[in-house]
Order: C-alpha cells, then structure tokens, then sequence
C-alpha cells in the first residue's frame, strides 16, 4: 500500500499505526489476511474475495450434480446393475454426502479452518472424479464390458464396480469439506462491525444461491444430454474439468481473503458445558451474574473482536452452573482450570445459542419434503398428463427444470427490486428480517402442495368424465399446468432455503458457523428420508382392506390430491409450529 508523506510524518508521530496502516483502516472482527496479520479492509475481503468464491462454488455445483442428477442411469445402463439396486446405491450414497458435511465442518472449525478445510476437500474431489472419468473411459480394464438390448444381462464384475464406487465416495468425501464451509467463507470476507460491509453481506449469499443454480440448470440440460447421447467419460469428464477450474479460481483469490482463525472443536466445547453443569447440579445459579466466570484461556486465542463474545442470558439457567465458581475454583488462575469442571459464559451462551436454533432448524424438515416432491409425486402427476404440444413432446423431468429457472428470475429481482421496496416500509436494511424471509417461503410451500392437489383434482375428474378412471393412460390435460406449482416451490427456495443459510450464519455462535451450516444440510437429509417414510405409511394406511390405495401404479383409480392435501396440510400446521418458535426467538446479543 502507498504511503504519502503526510501518511508517513504521521506514521512517526503515531505510534497507533501499524505497517503504515491504522486501526480504523484494519477490520474490527479478528479476521486475518494470508500472511497472518490484521486484514485491511481496503486490500482484502468484500466482493473482490466473494467473486473468486462465487465462481469456484457454480463450479462446484455443477460437477456435483452433474454427477449425481444422473447416476441411476449409469448403474442401470452402464453398470448393468438391477432398478432397485441402483436406487439403493444411490440413496445411501446421497445420504452419505448430506452426513460427510458434519465432520467436514468439525475440522474446519476446530484445527484446519475453512480455508484449507476447502482446499483439501477439492482435491480430494477432484480425484474422485477423475477416478470415476477413468472407470468410465478404459474398457474391459476398469468399465464393464458394452451390452446392447433391452435384456442385457451383463453386470460389471466386483473390481470394475469397487473402483467406480472408490471415485464416487471420495467425491462424497470431497464434497463434506466444501458444502458446510463455503457459504460461512464467503460471509467471512465481510466485516460485521463495518455498517457498510454488514449490508453488502446482504447480498453476498442471494448470489451465492444464485449461482449454485447456474450450475444445477446446466448440469440437468446440457451435461444430461452429453451423459444420455455422446458418452459417460466426457459425461464425466466435463466434471472434473470444471472441478479442476473451481480449485483454480478458488486459490486465485487466496490473497484477497479474510481468515478466522479456527478456535477449537465445538463439539468439544458443548460437552465440557453440559458435563460441567451436570457435576455442579447442587449449586445455585447467583442471582448477581457478574459472579459467574467470565475467562479463560480462549482470550489469548483470537476471540477479540466481531461478534466472538456473547452476553449472558437469564434461558436455559441450568447450564449457568458450569459457569459458577465453586470454593475450590475461586482464586485460581485461568490457566489451571479444568475446562470440564468450569466453563466461561461465553463457552455456556455458545451452546445456548445453538439449543435455540434447533426448532427453528427442525421445521425445514418437513419443508425439505414439499421440495422432495419435485422429483417424485409431482414427476409422477406431470406423466398421468398430455405432454405434447403441437409436434414438440414435452418430458416430465424437464418441467422440474422450471424450479430452477425460476430461482435464476426471482434472486435478482429479490435482491434489487422488491428489497429496496420492503426497505422502505420496515426500514430494515434487508427488507425482511432472516426469521420473516423463511417463514414467507414456507407459507408458499403449503401453497405449492395445495396447487398441485387442485390440479391433480381436476385431472381426476377429466379422467372420472372421459372414462379413463380403469386406464392406464394420460388424461388429456396439458403438462403446462403443473408450471404454476413449480413457480411457488422455487419461489419457496429462494425465500427460506437462502433465508436458511443466512440466519444460521449470522444466529451460530463464530466459532460454530460451519457445523451449523452442516446441520441445515442434515436437515435436507432427514427431510427426504421423512418423505420415503410418508410415502411408505400413506401406501400402507391407504390399501388396507384390499383397497387401492391414494398411490397405485394407475395414478387414475387414485388419489395422489389427497396425498398432496396431506402434506399441504402437515406443511401448514409446520408452519404454525414455526411461527411461534419465530417470535419467541431472541437474537444473539454480543459483548463487542
């Protein structure tokens, strides 16, 4: 940085000034530069980090899905493997990749921080995918032989499956060090005691979603054809070759980003509270709470500044008592405490902290069932309908691409049109506050499952009128639509699942900010297992007594509407459970 003369005769007269740059020009919140030292605004963080972020993870996202969108069909069609095997192999290792993010993000907060927890991911990553590039490419050394017909029946022998599932879990692998750090990253270029920077940072995580949607739409179009039509080695090959380019344009930017330093296992950190508080469960909390033990070591290790203290809270008063000084315990210096017998309040708010944002994180369970519809119910209403119009047909699949493209319109009207507006009424810089954005898009999701069971009611009775209830046939009904539920659950997406991701980085604790973003995707899990375990439950209720069921093979004799008012109906009661969690919600306050 240019220093003028005037800067440097003040430099020598102010002994406040560090390397020529003052206090005031340096961020507030602890982060650090690549060299290790105090960040300069000016020099570091902000959009100038965020676009090397941004551009790695639409990267990201596109190898990811370009990978997972699909791979039913390899193993069916290229794996030879039977319909149900490879849906389970997908399945579990989906749900392997939604499990992955909560020990990724337990070593990026606790040893290596979010930075290197990323860049080791992505390699790791990266040679998943050329591992399965390789599987897909070399044939009979590492593929399965080629077999043509509809009643092939030749499968890929033990070694040539072992090294496409080698490649396939190091990608889920890959991919638990990346998805639980990546967005809290992104927010740490911005500093939270800087006004200016706390309303770009608005902003930040609107375009993060954004972008993650680029890569999904591409993914599902294009790399989906090149996969269906050209080949699966430059079906994935393409990938690799973006992964390739997301590590390359992530470390690009190293000199550009805001580091905070990790401050260890949180996980760690819980545990001494509750432990503490069990052993001292005969002591009474003070009523005078400036008795309680306000330090520890932790103030050598880089909790100065931000938001990296919180205040005591009179909630959750039991676990106050880790924080209370027993006889034996007054007197002592802080660095001969067990941590296990005495915890400071700051370590016990952390976890307060934490226990208050799980209803809140509970209820995107059952949101995550309405998005979860997109590729199955609401797949299989759109193939009971007339997809033809004029000479062009229409698939099924292709209409949950309308989801997406949606999220591409609505993000940046959100962001520059309708926020500024809000501003206006509520005069809060985001235009609606974190907790207001989700509950918007979960009142959108009832919305989105009582459209689609309005629709699936006429359907019904088109079919009822024409004689087609005992057919296995379309009714003819246009795919169109079903356009308008797939309008409000990507409207849904882009209020709670970014509100989502938003809350939780600015609500969680500092030093939790990863692990809570992992546990917004261990909800999206538990979300999809809870609609196959509704699924399951309905078909059984619904065919007792030798009925047919809501959800026979014939949609026709059916009733997928009432399957759809069900969960319009679980969905709203959700979002009446929320509602209240939302206003009995208090903030975190900081002890700056």
């Amino acid at each position: 940085m240019d220093i003028s003369d005037d800067q440097s005769s003040l430099l020598l007269e102010n002994p406040l000034l560090q390397n020529g740059v003052s206090d005031e020009l340096r961020t507030g919140d602890g982060s650090v530069d690549a060299k290790g030292k105090r960040a300069v605004r000016q020099n570091t963080g902000n959009w100038r980090a965020c676009c090397f972020i941004i551009g790695a993870e639409c990267c990201e996202g596109l190898a990811f899905f370009g990978i997972s969108s699909n791979l039913v069909t390899y193993f069916t069609k290229e794996l030879h493997q039977a319909n149900v095997d490879a849906a389970k192999t997908v399945s579990i290792w989906q749900g392997t990749t939604c499990l992955t993010p909560l020990i990724g993000a337990i070593v990026a907060d606790a040893y290596l921080g979010k930075y290197w927890t990323i860049v080791v991911s992505s390699i790791i990553y990266f040679i998943g995918l050329c591992a399965l590039t390789l599987s897909a490419s070399i044939t009979p050394a590492l593929g399965p032989d080629k077999c043509e017909g509809p009643w092939c029946l030749s499968s890929a022998n033990a070694f040539q499956s072992a090294t496409f599932l080698c490649g396939l879990y190091l990608v889920a692998l890959g991919t638990g060090g990346i998805k639980p750090c990546v967005s809290p990253f992104g927010g740490d270029q911005f500093d939270d005691t800087d006004p200016k920077e706390r309303a770009k940072k608005r902003s930040f995580f609107n375009w993060f979603y954004f972008t993650i949607c680029i890569g999904v739409f591409i993914s599902m179009t294009f790399l989906a054809w090149i996969q269906n039509n050209v080949g699966w080695s430059l079906g994935f090959g393409i990938p690799a070759l973006f992964m390739g380019i997301a590590i390359t344009c992530f470390l690009f930017g190293t000199p550009f980003y805001r580091f905070q330093k990790p401050r260890g296992s949180p996980i760690t950190r819980m545990c001494q509270v509750l432990v503490a508080s069990c052993r001292k469960w005969n002591l009474e909390v003070p009523k005078d709470t400036t008795a309680l033990f306000y330090e520890t070591q932790e103030n050598n290790s880089g909790m100065e500044g931000g938001c990296n203290k919180l205040e005591h809270t009179n909630s959750l008063r039991f676990l106050d008592k880790a924080a209370v000084m027993s006889d034996s315990e007054i007197g002592n210096s802080g660095n001969s405490l067990n941590l296990w017998r005495l915890c400071s309040v700051n370590q016990v708010e952390e976890l307060k902290t934490l226990i208050c944002l799980l209803p809140i994180l509970a209820t995107g369970i059952v949101y995550t069932v309405d998005v979860a519809q997109i590729s199955t119910m609401m797949l299989e209403q759109g193939m009971t309908m007339d997809s033809t119009i004029g000479s062009l047909t229409i698939p099924p699949a292709a209409l949950s691409a309308c989801g997406i493209v949606v999220i591409l319109l609505v993000v940046p009207m959100y962001d520059r049109v309708l926020v500024p507006i809000v501003r206006r009424f509520t005069g809060n810089e985001k235009g609606f506050t974190e907790l207001q954005r989700i509950g918007i898009g979960l009142f959108i999701s009832v919305l989105s499952m009582s459209a689609a069971a309005v629709l699936e009611m006429y359907r019904l009775y088109l079919s009822e009128e024409l004689g087609l209830a005992n057919k296995k046939v379309s009714v003819p009904l246009s795919i169109l639509w079903q356009i308008p539920q797939y309008v409000l659950v990507g409207t849904a997406q882009v209020f709670t699942s970014i509100g989502q991701i938003e809350f939780f980085y600015e609500e969680s604790p500092s030093t939790m900010r990863s692990l809570c973003s992992a546990l917004i995707l261990l909800t999206l899990s538990l979300g999809y297992y809870l609609s196959s375990f509704i699924l399951t439950m309905v078909t059984y209720f619904s065919t007792r007594g030798g009925k047919v069921g809501w959800l026979p093979d014939n949609l026709n004799e059916g009733h997928l509407d009432y399957f759809f008012w069900f969960l319009a109906a679980l969905s709203f009661l959700n979002w009446l459970v929320y509602m209240v969690f939302a206003m009995k919600f208090k903030h975190k306050k900081c002890a700056y």
